[in-house]
């Protein structure tokens, strides 16, 4: 099986990085890839909750985050000094992912077979 780790790097509204890295890593998984997500910098943004993209006049992909476990994407990483840096804690975060060090989320990139960068 092929691994698989999408990096987002961009915060969720002005550009269409997110969605299309949401887009790929639902069908990575649908063709039994196993994929990893990593949110760094301004892209720990997308993970939190209360948002209405409508507002921003983007449509709502961010509420299909909840339906990684569908696609078993287990694995879902955030910056803990990204989140730090925007003052932003765990409890923040509409779904269940794992504050990771800078070595952690070197580690899972060093591991896959294949880094995507959104």
């Amino acid at each position: 099986m092929k691994s698989v780790a999408i990096l987002f790097r961009h915060a969720p509204f002005g550009t269409t990085c997110g969605r299309e890295g949401l887009d790929v890593a639902m069908l990575s998984a649908s063709f039994e890839q196993q994929v990893s997500l990593i949110f760094t910098d301004e892209a720990v943004l997308h993970l939190l909750a209360g948002q209405t993209p409508e507002q921003a006049g983007s449509k709502d992909y961010l509420s299909a985050l909840k339906a990684l476990p569908l696609y078993d994407i287990d694995t879902v990483l955030v910056c803990n000094e990204s989140m730090q840096r925007l003052g932003i804690n765990a409890a923040e975060l509409s779904i269940d992912a794992k504050v990771a060090s800078c070595n952690e989320i070197t580690n899972t990139l060093q591991a896959v077979d294949e880094v995507l960068v959104f």
